[in-house]
């Protein structure tokens, strides 16, 4: 899936059996080498594969802990070659169950989760209010991700992550045509890159920088390590609730003080509708009075 696993998984094993990682090679992932194993979802990823990978160089490491004993000056490639000659086993397979995960569905009781990933997000944005754009200027976060395994690869991934949030929160709009000439009710508008927005890299933050809390080990997790590829997707909306303030100063500064809501997702339309103006207003009064529909809604 390109969430940098195979590159985690190389590090978990060179660390494991004290060996550079040009002596590593992943192959590709496949069921007839494991039948019964978890996806790669959830962000447990790193966890239940890692595991499973420590399992296995751990049962390698225990066959060849008498031979390294008796020759503490020799390479990896000699350790390699007398357990050869010996006929010791050189292949390993390791399986790695997550325990103390008993909750109950039925009852909502019990742990569903082994750990939890926490983090912190904070964004400034600039709203334009006659059109209902809005750029993000800056966003910092900072994530527990314990101790990092491969800082780059999660710092990517809390990239993409909030992004995607972000994403979610103000572009990614589910709309519904209603009857309509040669249209069934129901059919689905926003279904294609046309009408259904997903961040760019013009909507990316201007200046975004994300800190790894330090000091944060997890003891359930290969190397102290956490699952980081979900849990910073909802610091995006850190972005809606920035334009969110954005648009209470601007109604504030137009003399109303009334409460709104701001539903996600905060689509230019609905920024520039809650900006109240001379111009919403007008739009305000001819619905009330049924003649908006005619002049500001296109019918299909």
């Amino acid at each position: 899936m390109g969430q940098g696993l195979y590159t985690k998984m190389i590090q978990v094993c060179s660390k494991s059996l004290g060996i550079p990682i040009s002596k590593i090679y992943i192959n590709e992932t496949s069921t007839n080498t494991v039948s019964n194993m978890s996806p790669s979802a959830a962000s447990m990823s790193s966890d239940i594969y890692g595991m499973a990978i420590l399992n296995a160089c751990e049962i390698l490491n225990s066959r060849l802990a008498a031979i390294k004993k008796n020759n503490t000056n020799k390479s990896w490639d000699e350790w390699i070659n007398i357990a050869y000659l010996d006929r010791i086993n050189l292949s390993a397979q390791g399986f790695c169950k997550i325990e103390k995960l008993d909750f109950d569905w039925s009852t909502s009781k019990g742990s569903p989760f082994n750990y939890f990933t926490y983090g912190c997000g904070c964004s400034l944005v600039e709203v334009d209010v006659l059109t209902g754009d809005f750029k993000v200027l800056k966003t910092d976060i900072v994530m527990d991700v314990g101790k990092s395994i491969n800082p780059a690869v999660d710092v990517g991934q809390i990239e993409g992550a909030f992004v995607q949030g972000m994403g979610l929160f103000t572009m990614e709009e589910m709309v519904y045509l209603n009857e309509g000439r040669n249209i069934q009710k129901g059919t689905v508008f926003t279904c294609g890159p046309g009408t259904y927005k997903i961040p760019c890299f013009g909507d990316i933050p201007a200046n975004m920088r994300v800190y790894l809390l330090h000091n944060a080990p997890n003891e359930r997790a290969v190397y102290s390590s956490k699952g980081i590829g979900e849990p910073p997707l909802f610091l995006g909306a850190s972005v809606l609730f920035a334009i969110k303030d954005a648009i209470a100063n601007v109604r504030r500064e137009n003399g109303v003080t009334l409460t709104f809501r701001l539903n996600s997702p905060a689509t230019s339309e609905h920024i520039r509708m809650l900006c109240s103006d001379f111009i919403t207003n007008i739009f305000i009064k001819e619905k009330e009075e049924g003649v908006a529909e005619e002049k500001w809604t296109v019918v299909p």
